[in-house]
């Protein structure tokens, strides 16, 4: 009944736009149609939202402070993917589920009534996560759980069990090679996202012989001066240990057309301890943990009257047999010339972090950052949403729902490219002509786009993420209107343009004021204001050509 009210006013709304632009249509409803598709069903009818009137003696029997916090535990729970529903301070059977699955994952007791000590350390953590920081971005980008995985990493660290490394890496890789990855990211250009898409960057081989692969990295592709010099270029061996693994750090010298790179034939390894033979000095170069290589013994001058030869450079040997190296299959990511959002968000929250929190409607001074935290917010806000979802699918691996993800690219790149000339006005009433030509029905549409949204984010495809979001505001679910115009306006997977950016603003935020669900932190309200006072205060952001009104929400004229 939903899924039609939503079609049947889709149709009514489109009568009058005029005939439909052939516009991908068909490739649209032919991949639409069968992305993901009945698989989600499963997990659909979990998401399925079901309204119940309060009775008013329960709505008596609650005091305000009780709601506001049960509107608190709702949001925390929503935010780490648990699904409470709307913050609307009842706990209901589905805020109790959403309790139970907590509990669960905490190793309490899944009652469903969430004890105080739980409590505060929910709310206590929705807190710390909500500053944001590189922390929270890193468990995002490497956690297998996301976001969740931050609630047993803090309660551990606060009741002082474990040390050391804990979690996984990035595409699975140890914690201790992902932790080199993020220190050699952090001190040259490229993003760990990009930095782990060059080829020769990870190698992989069993150089200690035990059965376990052992990992080298070259910094000569990286492009970092810091790393890699004229002269010589710094290289890491990750040789396994009964616990994790042992860094080793080693320098090579370049050759003349700085063409050479590392391998890992060049590394002999006994147990965890290993040793380098550089091809042009024939020499083992080895560096403690942040250490420098060692001067070259001095060479003994001539005896008098004997000519000096010049040096005679040695060939370099064959490669090693490619049998005895394994490419690192790495997920897709930020293409090398394509920004990288993760990179934007973890600079973001840096700044966040700095500013003692995030900004908001009262204390706002530079709106352009106001905008930046709530877009990172709200693609964080979407990766937890989506990752619940995903483990709902029935018969897909993830990289499956990924695959049939990334068909959002040439589907809706049409509208993608009309984001550029287009006012939003004008593009909406597109995407719903392409919903309605879908061979799905509602409730799998907004599934299907917001695990592509979470999918398209994680993995910095902006081409995914952008597609997904248009999806679902055509959909239906206007409020994601607001992800299409921090696109517009910050330049993600498409040319900024703050004048088109303001009209997808202004859908989303109409679409709240007339009542719409919202669909990202919906326990803060307040974020509509913020997002109204940062747009009518951000330099530029307007067109010549607007006029202010005597409205609540703004009116612009877009070119």
């Amino acid at each position: 009944m939903y899924s039609s009210s939503i079609k049947a006013a889709l149709v009514a709304g489109l009568i009058v736009t005029g005939p439909v632009q052939a516009m991908a249509s068909d490739l649209g409803a032919a991949i639409v149609g069968g992305i993901i598709g009945g698989a989600i069903m499963h997990g659909a009818g979990q998401q399925k939202r079901t309204y119940r009137k309060t009775t008013s003696s329960r709505s008596s029997a609650a005091n305000s402070a009780q709601r506001e916090e049960n509107r608190m535990t709702q949001t925390a729970l929503n935010y780490f993917g648990f699904d409470a529903g709307g913050a609307d301070g009842v706990m209901g059977s589905r805020s109790r589920a959403a309790v139970s699955r907590y509990q669960a994952h905490m190793g309490w007791p899944a009652s469903g009534h969430i004890q105080p000590h739980e409590r505060e350390m929910l709310h206590s953590f929705y807190s710390r996560a909500q500053v944001g920081g590189p922390e929270v971005v890193k468990a995002m980008q490497r956690n297998p759980q996301g976001v969740r995985g931050l609630l047993t990493v803090w309660r551990d660290e606060r009741m002082g069990i474990g040390g050391g490394h804990s979690g996984s890496g990035y595409a699975g890789l140890p914690i201790e090679v992902s932790d080199a990855v993020d220190e050699i990211a952090d001190s040259s250009e490229p993003s760990a996202e990009q930095l782990l898409q060059r080829a020769g960057f990870i190698q992989i081989a069993d150089l200690n012989g035990d059965g376990r692969n052992d990992y080298v990295i070259d910094t000569a592709v990286t492009g970092s001066s810091f790393w890699c010099g004229q002269t010589h270029c710094a290289v890491m061996v990750f040789a396994s240990q009964p616990e994790g693994y042992r860094r080793n750090e080693f320098r090579y010298q370049r050759n003349a057309q700085l063409t050479n790179t590392a391998s890992p034939a060049m590394f002999q390894c006994h147990q965890s301890s290993c040793s380098m033979d550089d091809p042009l000095t024939g020499g083992d170069v080895q560096l403690a943990a942040g250490g420098t290589a060692p001067a070259p013994a001095p060479v003994p001058a001539p005896a008098p009257g004997i000519p000096v030869q010049p040096p005679v450079m040695a060939a370099a040997p064959a490669p090693a047999p490619a049998a005895t190296l394994t490419p690192l299959p790495m997920a897709g990511g930020a293409k090398a010339d394509e920004p990288s959002l993760a990179s934007y968000c973890s600079k973001v929250s840096l700044l966040t972090t700095s500013n003692g929190g995030y900004v908001t409607a009262a204390t706002m001074s530079d709106p352009d950052l106001a905008l930046s935290e709530q877009f990172c917010l709200t693609r964080t806000y979407a990766i937890a949403q989506g990752e619940e979802m995903v483990k709902a699918v029935q018969g897909l691996s993830e990289a499956q729902v990924e695959a049939q993800c990334d068909a959002f690219g040439p589907a809706l790149q049409p509208y993608v490219d009309m984001l550029q000339t287009t006012a939003a006005a004008q593009v909406v009433p597109q995407v719903q002509k392409f919903v309605l030509g879908a061979n799905m029905s509602m409730e799998q549409l907004q599934s299907t786009g917001a695990i592509c949204l979470y999918t398209g984010y994680r993995r910095d495809k902006m081409d995914v993420a952008l597609g997904a979001a248009l999806l679902l505001t055509g959909a239906g679910q206007a409020p994601y209107a607001e992800l299409v115009g921090h696109h517009l306006s910050r330049g993600f997977g498409a040319e900024a343009s703050d004048g088109h950016a303001r009209g997808w603003y202004d859908h989303a935020l109409v679409a709240l004021d007339k009542g719409a669900a919202p669909v990202f932190v919906p326990g803060q309200p307040e974020r509509a204001e913020l997002l109204r006072a940062a747009l009518a205060a951000e330099p530029g952001a307007l067109t010549p050509d607007a006029t202010p009104q005597n409205a609540a929400l703004p009116s612009f004229s877009l070119k």
